[in-house]
């Protein structure tokens, strides 16, 4: 395995960047909720920035152009597994804050007649910008039809320009991952009639047996005024930081999250999910100690080594 040195160490313990992902996505959205909470409250700053997503993010975290990142599970896995997109390259500079709630792989159309993930076949579709872990969630789910990316027409696109894609008729589908409902999807539907590709059991089946980081999950109707409930999979969206982030700040991010859930739900949907018992549920990456010295103080025990 070859972990890639970090040349550079944080800048300053107290002004933490958080890098997110798209201006449309969930990802940016809470990330914004979150850090304007934790300054407000603590004398640890938190700049939340948009970012191309979950692998840049572990990137931006290595060479120092970020303290702390929004990352999908099974990303944040590759990098410090050295596996898949980080092959050979793992990134081990990191340790888990929180996992903050599930996001859903979401194939968003405005064709009604694109029923099913077979029906994606020679059709125009984003398939997410590069460095998102998008990308692979729709080469998992292909590859569970028995498709790849030859059997589609693929763009590369964040979720703000697929939905602006979708709008414009210049694709047929997208796919995006974040937690429901995502603001990309939601003002695509203002204006255009929105629908969402189910998973059937058996292909979810298929997926999980190869891919266990994911989890079946259902998006209720009523998120964006579908008619029925939409099955897929989802994965976990994860808080990391540096290791070099101190256990003070990392402490003061955590507590204030957890301890003013109330608040934080008022501002953004995504904060009803928090939950200690999941946020402390990781466990292919060890946490960081000042969040490990948050939860043993509500009861729960992790892994930080």
């Amino acid at each position: 395995m070859c972990i890639r040195d970090s040349p550079v160490s944080i800048a300053s313990a107290s002004d933490l960047t958080f890098t997110t992902g798209g201006d449309q996505g969930t990802y940016y959205g809470f990330g914004s909720v979150l850090a304007g909470q934790v300054s407000g409250a603590t004398d640890t700053t938190v700049t939340a920035i948009t970012s191309g997503g979950s692998q840049a993010n572990i990137e931006a975290l290595e060479y120092g152009d970020a303290e702390l990142a929004f990352v999908q599970s099974d990303v944040m896995a590759y990098a410090y597994e050295g596996t898949n997109i980080f092959d050979g390259a793992a990134v081990q500079e990191f340790s888990t804050v929180a996992n903050l709630y599930m996001e859903q792989v979401q194939i968003v159309t405005c064709n009604p007649d694109i029923k099913s993930v077979e029906d994606l076949k020679g059709k125009n579709v984003s398939i997410g910008a590069p460095g998102s872990g998008v990308f692979f969630n729709a080469m998992d789910i292909l590859g569970a039809y028995g498709m790849t990316e030859e059997d589609i027409t693929p763009t590369y696109e964040s979720f703000g320009d697929s939905a602006d894609s979708l709008q414009d008729g210049k694709i047929d589908a997208a796919f995006i991952t974040a937690g429901a409902p995502t603001t990309a999807v939601t003002s695509l539907g203002t204006s255009k009639d929105v629908y969402l590709v189910s998973l059937d059991d058996e292909h979810i089946d298929t997926l999980l047996e190869t891919c266990p980081y994911y989890t079946k999950n259902t998006i209720a109707a009523d998120v964006y005024g579908l008619d029925a409930d939409v099955n897929t999979v989802a994965v976990g969206a994860v808080v990391i930081a540096r290791n070099d982030v101190s256990e003070d700040d990392v402490y003061n991010f955590v507590s204030t999250v957890f301890e003013n859930v109330d608040t934080i739900t008022e501002a953004h949907a995504k904060g009803a999910e928090l939950d200690l018992e999941f946020a402390a549920s990781v466990t292919a990456v060890p946490y960081h100690p000042g969040a490990a010295k948050y939860f043993e103080e509500k009861g729960l025990t992790v892994a930080t080594e």
